[in-house]
């Protein structure tokens, strides 16, 4: 593993292609959740810190190759720079129209951030003359972009292969983090889940099942496990013919001896909108959508918590958008913050909806680490091998 770290590199005057992950949300032209660029901070400053010549390669959206206005990295760039108190240059040209000298006359520990990657067709689809004219613009490349390391794209993968690559700090972070989960495990180990569909973590559940000791289904996840287990679920969120995966993830815990954990009651509405009930399982009406998990369920949820050393949360347990359905999920991110601040637990967080939830509460430092990735996040927990990983172990 090569580690941009490495006290012996030397990266002074160094050209450095720094692939970060800057796909923020936006609202009205505004950034409106910052925790993608603050991550990406560590490194720059340590690229400053060793006199290198800084080149952020991002990207914003799926313009599908073409320039789009509102998927620019300008406002970003801005906002990068306000952070971190350094002016950064914008350079606004497409890849294949930046002049060599623009680039060679970056000062040592200055900044220079190039548009938005994915105005490029060729992009992603990997192309690998397009990597090579990526990499003949810097000296060493850097990647420091978990969030898209699943993909096979020319900035990830493809241009490794034509110029020494490393891993970066918030990178080495994440996949530490993740080995602690998968592979380094302190047990008892569990796994929280929620989400709409069971049918897209499948694949996450049965992976995790042979490893954790505990595998707690929340969110509409849990509606699709309670319907395939004989339980009434009235008009939730819900997926049809999942009997066989439902059958297999009970096989596996058996199998595995992983306990299975799902609501005993939930908090019930007849709209999204109203005001909520909590109710037995079995008390459920055919009007009644399940938003949240209930009292009951939240005490059995911190039970198990209690007594484990280690847990991964995916998933928020409700409707939690709304005040009257967030209790489960506040709760939830109370009971594993506290035991994290305690030094009780090692607590790993991902996943969209998660950070969302975190953000909302105001619980961004109190796990021992978020991940703000989405598909690779997920796709790592699967047990998959990630393009952008790999190509960079190859690079030796």
């Amino acid at each position: 593993m090569k580690l941009i770290s490495d006290q012996n590199l030397n990266l002074k005057g160094k050209k450095v292609l720094l692939r970060v992950d800057l796909n923020v949300p936006m609202k009205n032209g505004a950034i409106s959740e910052i925790s993608r660029i603050e991550k990406i901070i560590p490194t720059i400053k340590l690229l400053i810190e060793k006199q290198a010549k800084i080149i952020i390669l991002s990207h914003i959206g799926r313009p599908k190759g073409e320039i789009v206005e509102g998927m620019s990295l300008k406002p970003i760039s801005k906002k990068l720079s306000s952070l971190i108190n350094k002016e950064i240059t914008f350079n606004n040209k497409k890849i294949d129209k930046i002049e060599l000298s623009e680039v060679n006359n970056i000062e040592n520990s200055s900044i220079m951030m190039l548009e938005n990657i994915r105005f490029n067709k060729k992009e992603e689809i990997n192309d690998e003359r397009f990597a090579k004219e990526i990499s003949n613009l810097g000296d060493i490349y850097v990647n420091d972009a978990f969030s898209v390391s699943h993909r096979s794209h020319a900035s990830v993968d493809g241009i490794t292969k034509f110029i020494p690559s490393y891993y970066g700090l918030q990178i080495t972070e994440e996949i530490n983090a993740l080995k602690k989960i998968t592979s380094e495990i302190k047990k008892p180990i569990t796994l929280i889940i929620g989400g709409s569909k069971i049918s897209t973590k499948i694949k996450i559940i049965n992976n995790l099942i042979k490893k954790f000791d505990n595998v707690i289904i929340v969110g509409g996840m849990a509606n699709t496990l309670l319907k395939h287990t004989g339980r009434k679920v009235g008009n939730s969120i819900c997926e049809n013919n999942c009997e066989d995966l439902i059958k297999e993830i009970l096989a596996n815990s058996k199998k595995y001896n992983c306990k299975i954990t799902y609501p005993v009651d939930v908090v019930v509405s007849q709209s999204k909108e109203s005001f909520g009930t909590n109710k037995d399982i079995n008390d459920i009406n055919e009007n009644d959508i399940i938003l949240d998990i209930g009292k009951k369920t939240i005490t059995i949820i911190k039970e198990i918590i209690d007594e484990t050393n280690t847990v991964l949360w995916n998933g928020p347990a409700g409707y939690f958008e709304n005040p009257n359905f967030q209790e489960g999920t506040r709760k939830i991110l109370e009971i594993i913050s506290q035991r994290t601040n305690n030094n009780k637990i090692f607590s790993v967080a991902g996943g969209g909806e998660t950070v969302a939830a975190i953000n909302k509460f105001n619980k961004m430092n109190s796990f021992t680490f978020v991940s703000t990735a989405g598909g690779a996040f997920l796709e790592y927990l699967e047990g998959k091998t990630l393009p952008g990983i790999k190509a960079l172990n190859q690079n030796v």
